[in-house]
């Protein structure tokens, strides 16, 4: 049996506008925050917007800080001048490209409303996300019931890179105090209490130039290339089979995501054995896997290619390491989310995992914060075209987290 939703309880839901989470998720979503290099495009216009929003609804001044050159994090304490528990909610200001507009059937920055559905890049991933910790947080602001604790919004860049502005955040202090993390990325409102670990590397292979008429006067990288990759292939059949399915993440994978040859900033011609190859490697792990062992095994591997060509030189640089993190289901924060879930949806919830990593991993690695990642928005969908979020999940999810969140400063954890 549930618990029964108090008064106080009640206005925090009233005050949960399903128009007004609608037309912000649109407004998030026609603001271009693709990063473009090539244009100097960031996240700069949806820091603004959110700022202005947080200063107009919220009657506050954000804290608005560079993580990195031209890319900023926002951040809001909201404080009931009560003691009590911190509760973060988490969430990126970054989309992914959207890569060949003549793949979508909508535009991609116009936030069209269709069938139930909100579309565009980012819709799900996550400025639906956005709009529900923004809306959660004006609730408490403006509901006028008494509560306890802090509401820290911790908004942030360069999720889709390498993470930049989690990191930014937590060396600023600004997860010190956080008590729980909520971070709203498209779950379909899963509770996810695990998620992957990640390692990227870049894999170097070294050759030796000449005409494509006269192969054996050069070193072809590519073919070297090409048996690192199938040698990293058969590496992670043996892992799946050693570690088995994780019963929230998975299998564990390797995957090349990119390859080069010629690198970039070299001119490829048909007719030329380049000097030199590169394989990005995307690399996802799980709770049976240590990645210090499998660091170890990979450069093995290209020993093993070594000592078998003479002409074999290759080098593998780890440029990135996201640790395996997770919480119980008898952890506060997710005992009651799922009280939340229930009284909201009169569901049982669905426990799950993140397959890739997301800002949670930081929080929970590098200051021991319990995340749960229970957002709106199809879980396959994202990085996609035609991405879109379900406007009834999307209302749901916001009522979820205004339940949670009372709950949880409530009880003082």
């Amino acid at each position: 049996m549930g618990l029964m939703i108090s008064r106080d309880e009640q206005r925090l839901l009233d005050a949960i506008d399903p128009d007004e989470l609608v037309r912000l998720t649109q407004d998030l979503v026609r603001i271009d925050s693709v990063i473009r290099p090539e244009t100097g495009g960031t996240e700069r216009e949806v820091v603004q917007y959110i700022a202005e929003w947080v200063r107009r609804e919220l009657a506050m001044e954000p804290l608005v800080e560079e993580a990195a050159p031209g890319r900023q994090n926002i951040v809001v304490n909201l404080d009931s001048g009560r003691e009590g528990p911190c509760l973060m909610l988490e969430g990126h200001t970054d989309v992914v490209s959207e890569g060949n507009r003549e793949d979508w059937t909508r535009d991609p920055f116009g936030g069209e409303v269709a069938g139930g559905r909100i579309f565009g890049r980012g819709s799900c991933d996550m400025k639906a996300g956005l709009a529900v910790a923004l809306l959660t947080t004006k609730a408490f602001h403006s509901a006028g019931v008494r509560w306890k604790g802090k509401i820290r919004l911790g908004l942030v860049c360069d999720e889709e890179g390498m993470m930049l502005g989690i990191k930014s955040f937590i060396r600023a202090g600004h997860a010190d105090d956080v008590t729980a993390c909520l971070v709203p990325e498209p779950e379909e409102n899963n509770l996810c209490i695990r998620m992957k670990g990640a390692i990227r590397a870049i894999v170097r292979v070294r050759g030796k130039m000449a005409h494509g008429a006269m192969p054996l006067s050069g070193v072809n990288p590519n073919t070297r290339l090409a048996r690192i990759v199938l040698a990293f292939e058969r590496f992670e059949t043996e892992e799946k089979e050693r570690c088995g399915e994780d019963p929230y993440l998975g299998l564990p994978s390797i995957t090349f995501t990119v390859i080069q040859s010629p690198p970039p900033g070299s001119l490829a011609q048909l007719n030329v054995i380049p000097s030199e190859a590169v394989g990005y490697v995307d690399i996802r792990t799980t709770l049976a896997q240590d990645h210090d062992a499998l660091r170890e095994r990979l450069r093995r591997i290209l020993g093993e290619l070594s000592a078998a060509d003479r002409d074999f030189r290759a080098e593998i640089e780890f440029i990135e390491d996201r640790p395996v993190v997770g919480i119980s289901r008898d952890e506060p924060i997710a005992r009651i989310s799922a009280e939340a879930f229930r009284e909201v949806t009169g569901r049982e919830p669905v426990w799950n995992g993140v397959p890739g990593a997301t800002d949670g991993t930081f929080l929970s690695a590098w200051r021991s914060v319990p995340c749960l990642v229970n957002g709106p928005g199809p879980r396959l969908v994202p990085h996609q075209a035609d991405e879109y979020v379900e406007i009834e999940e999307l209302v749901e999810s916001a009522r979820i987290y205004v339940l949670s969140a009372s709950r949880f400063l409530a009880s003082g954890n």
